[in-house]
């Protein structure tokens, strides 16, 4: 991984730092297991069929499609979806930034987690018209159903205030 890293900040120089790189390969992994994922939900086991399986007393497969934001809030079809594309793809632009520019291994983790996450639902939003979600923890009284993209969002968010709240201002200059 540390050549990995090293060969992407020598072809890069100046433009992705080390911890830059890290991000971004965090966001491609990321990306790649959320549409994995969905595909397989898809049109592997055709979940949209079978709209529910149990897996676990406490955990179900069921087919959601959300047309809103996280945990569906906020519903939206028609203009408000192409909206949403825009908004993700901006976010995730300015983001795109940040992380190529990271000093810290843990800033560039949380970055590489809500840009994956958030291009893949803008990508399920183009393809279908609204995200796909099936991860149902409903048996831990876990109301919502979301996929891969939500949770890394959420980690990633979570590990960003982490980030901004235990970091330094000397450690965030060095």
């Amino acid at each position: 991984m540390v050549d990995i890293l090293s060969g992407i900040e020598t072809r890069f120089k100046g433009r992705v730092s080390r911890y830059g790189a890290l991000g971004l390969i965090v966001a491609i992994v990321a990306l790649i297991l959320d549409q994995i994922s969905k595909h397989w939900i898809l049109f592997g086991i055709n979940l949209p069929v079978q709209q529910q399986i149990e897996v676990l007393p406490f955990f179900h497969l069921s087919m959601v499609w959300n047309d809103g934001v996280s945990f569906g809030l906020l519903g939206a079809d028609g203009l408000g979806r192409w909206l949403l594309v825009l908004f993700s793809i901006v976010v995730s632009i300015f983001l795109i930034n940040w992380v190529r520019k990271a000093e810290r291994p843990w800033l560039a983790w949380s970055l590489g987690l809500v840009i994956g996450g958030a291009i893949g639902n803008a990508i399920d939003r183009i393809r279908f018209g609204a995200v796909v979600d099936f991860l149902d923890f409903s048996g831990l009284y876990f109301p919502w159903v979301f996929n891969i993209a939500d949770a890394c969002i959420s980690i990633g968010v979570v590990m960003l205030i982490w980030e901004v709240f235990t970091t330094k201002e000397s450690d965030a200059k060095a």
